[in-house]
């Protein structure tokens, strides 16, 4: 079976498991067990984004934000870490931790920020403005990481944006719309890079104004990845994490959450009791505020993943430790926010 696995892996043009009838996978109950005993059985830790399958997040020894991953992901002592996220993701855990085994449990899980932002790119936009820092959104791969003087997320991205210095124009990668946030909020002018993410930019201001007419004691709230016009209508702004703890602790009872729905899951478990509404996007006929790439990720591939190590996340030494250096900046840069 293993043999397969590494030729079923070894033949696809980009790596990931894409086809799970050839294995024998348990089910249910027997699944979940599955899984905990070959974390056991070779030390491993799960770690999860809060944007992923409800199962996923349930099994996680850690669920968090960005942020919150990257640290959990540099203070681990577990051998092997299985990381459900996305592809940039993992690498930056892979950045952080080079003796330990990164494994992915789908490499197809991508990201529309990282795919759109090149290292060479960022390049071109630094030669055209030689004295300006590049700050980039950890959205992107380990090449365009290793191009950029600092990495931010979005929970530290004001507080770091304010810690450079005034006197250096600053690139911004790849969110366009967290970029034109962040510099209303610090009083910045940056450079931005042209990109968004496919996610939060698919609500519609006119649905969700519907939306706050037909709840009128509901609260927006809103991921800074959104586009100006849905910022613009919202009660409160914030990370992933901070979303998640305003609705937890705010007094009101109905929330119109824009941001990728699988957060919901963990507010529900937070919240039981406050209404939870996801905010409409542009298109009726789907469910857009899904990004489809984290949930590609599924017990069953984790379950894989973990048995056979594969997918692994592997990268030039020389890409890596580039690429460590503002993400080391960034980490001790924020260690002041939770």
């Amino acid at each position: 079976m293993e043999n397969t696995l590494n030729t079923a892996i070894n033949n696809m043009p980009v790596k990931g498991f894409l086809d799970l009838k050839e294995f024998a996978i348990p089910t249910g109950d027997d699944l979940v067990q599955a899984i905990l005993d070959l974390k056991k059985e070779k030390n491993a830790v799960i770690l999860a984004h809060y944007y992923q399958p409800g199962p996923i997040q349930d099994i996680a020894d850690f669920l968090g934000d960005s942020l919150q991953l990257a640290r959990q992901a540099k203070e681990t002592d577990a051998d092997m870490i299985a990381f459900c996220g996305v592809h940039f993701m993992a690498e930056a855990a892979k950045i952080l931790n080079p003796t330990k085994k990164v494994v992915l449990p789908d490499t197809l899980a991508g990201c529309s920020l990282a795919d759109g932002c090149s290292a060479e790119g960022l390049n071109k936009m630094r030669e055209q403005h030689p004295n300006a820092l590049v700050a980039t959104y950890i959205n992107c791969n380990a090449e365009t990481k290793a191009a950029s003087d600092i990495i931010v997320t979005s929970s530290n991205a004001e507080q770091i944006i304010e810690a450079l210095p005034k006197d250096r124009p600053i690139i911004f990668a790849p969110d366009k719309n967290l970029g034109r946030y962040l510099s209303k909020k610090t009083g910045r002018d940056m450079i931005l890079w042209d990109g968004s993410c496919i996610v939060h930019e698919a609500f519609s201001m006119e649905r969700i104004a519907q939306q706050l007419a037909d709840h009128p004691n509901a609260k927006l709230i809103a991921h800074p990845e959104s586009e100006t016009p849905v910022l613009e209508l919202a009660h409160f702004i914030g990370s992933t994490s901070a979303l998640l703890n305003y609705v937890e602790q705010d007094d009101c009872q109905q929330f119109i959450i824009a941001t990728e729905e699988g957060i919901l899951h963990e507010m529900r478990k937070r919240a039981p009791h406050k209404e939870l509404i996801p905010a409409l996007v542009f298109d009726e006929s789907c469910n857009c505020s899904e990004c489809f790439y984290m949930k590609r990720n599924t017990l069953e591939k984790l379950y894989l993943c973990m048995k056979y190590e594969l997918p692994e996340i592997k990268m030039d030494e020389e890409i890596r430790l580039k690429a460590l250096k503002p993400i080391e900046a960034m980490l001790e840069l924020s260690k002041s926010i939770k």
